[in-house]
């Protein structure tokens, strides 16, 4: 992936910076053209994963459309040229001026995650003259088998409506004058590397959708949501998820009506291996039982380590000495900050270049300015040709 003409030009560029590879993330998007948009899924791009606008723009050419959880996410990619309609609104806590955003771009579906959200929807509606199309997020109970933070679809977690709240909910839909219920929405989770339960999800649909169907209400779409994970220990080996099998899992699992629709909402598994941290090398300082290589990015350029104790491979990119242990650390005063320890690396100087890899999904758009640190530039790999 870094060839030594590419390192040269590391070289020459102030770090740390993320780097982009545009011809990885084309790659990724074809198969997913391929595997997933030629059988007929609508798949959105989770904007959340990465806001940066030279990747929407590749994104939105690919023929994706976007999911957003902010209001601010539905005007940037307004502003990337998605169309209205091809653009999703969750969130467990959208804001009045969030929703009225949406009510006046006039997007495709509002994922409403609550009864009060459904209510106070229907009132901004009325007040603004508009009908809102919206999918009830449900949530489906189903274990994802991923770090509890970024679990959610169980009855625990705050997002979905509890499917004991439907008899409330089925009694509540007609009685919204500006309210169009077109679809049902799930997300169980994030980063899950096992097909099961995917599987789980979709028995768990089909259930539902029969409940709705009882119920009067047909459904335009169903509403699968993302998660896919990708592999963080070995990304050369695996640049590109499968998405042959995990849209295959749909294909034989979910039980789909005549001309209905199924969404995915896709984040991470679009865009996690085309992104890289840069960084150079500050120091070397020897410690008791392992060296401490103290690098230019910290926990304000890439948090997901110091969060959610996530494990982003470290590659040397300018030494093929003998290995050493070390423990690779940022500059940010928390103890927190900390990207690997006790990994095996060939030995590093100072001024060396690492790349902190599988970093295109909350990456940039986690960065803050804690300590007062410069906001991480982007670099694409058109710019370096």
């Amino acid at each position: 992936m870094f060839t030594s003409q590419l390192i040269e030009k590391f070289r020459q560029l102030p770090t740390p910076f993320y780097y982009y590879d545009l011809d990885l993330l084309r790659q990724t998007l074809a198969r997913i053209t391929e595997h997933g948009l030629a059988k007929g899924y609508q798949v959105h791009f989770a904007i959340k994963a990465n806001f940066n606008i030279e990747i929407l723009n590749i994104i939105r050419e690919a023929g994706l459309g976007v999911d957003c959880v902010s209001g601010r996410e539905i005007e940037r990619s307004i502003k990337a040229g998605f169309r209205p309609e091809q653009i999703a609104f969750a969130g467990v806590g959208k804001t009045d001026e969030e929703i009225r955003i949406g009510l006046d771009t006039e997007i495709y579906s509002f994922n409403c995650e609550s009864i009060q959200e459904l209510e106070v929807l229907n009132r901004l509606a009325h007040e603004n003259n508009k009908m809102a199309s919206v999918s009830i997020r449900l949530n489906p109970n189903v274990e994802a088998n991923t770090h509890r933070y970024i679990t959610t679809g169980l009855h625990e977690n705050k997002f979905g409506i509890n499917p004991g709240k439907l008899p409330l909910l089925f009694d509540l839909i007609p009685r919204l004058e500006n309210i169009r219920l077109n679809g049902i929405h799930f997300h169980i989770g994030s980063q899950i590397t096992e097909l099961r339960p995917f599987i789980d999800l979709c028995n768990r649909v089909n259930s539902l959708q029969n409940l709705f169907e009882e119920k009067g209400f047909l459904l335009e779409h169903v509403n699968l949501g993302g998660g896919f994970g990708i592999n963080y220990e070995d990304p050369d080996s695996e640049p590109v998820p499968d998405f042959k099998s995990f849209f295959e899992v749909f294909d034989r699992n979910l039980e789909i009506r005549d001309g209905q629709q199924v969404h995915f909402e896709l984040g991470r598994s679009i865009v996690g291996q085309c992104g890289s941290l840069i960084s150079k090398v500050l120091f070397i300082k020897d410690g008791i039982n392992t060296d401490f290589a103290i690098i230019d990015a910290g926990m304000t350029e890439l948090i997901r380590p110091a969060l959610y104790q996530a494990s982003h491979r470290v590659d040397v990119l300018t030494s093929s000495k003998p290995p050493k242990t070390y423990d690779v650390v940022g500059p940010i005063c928390e103890s927190s900050d900390t990207f690997q320890r006790g990994i095996r690396l060939p030995e590093l100087e100072r001024g060396d270049l690492v790349a902190i890899r599988s970093a295109g999904a909350y990456g940039e758009v986690m960065s803050s300015g804690f300590n007062l640190r410069d906001r991480v530039k982007a670099v694409y790999s058109h710019d370096l040709d």
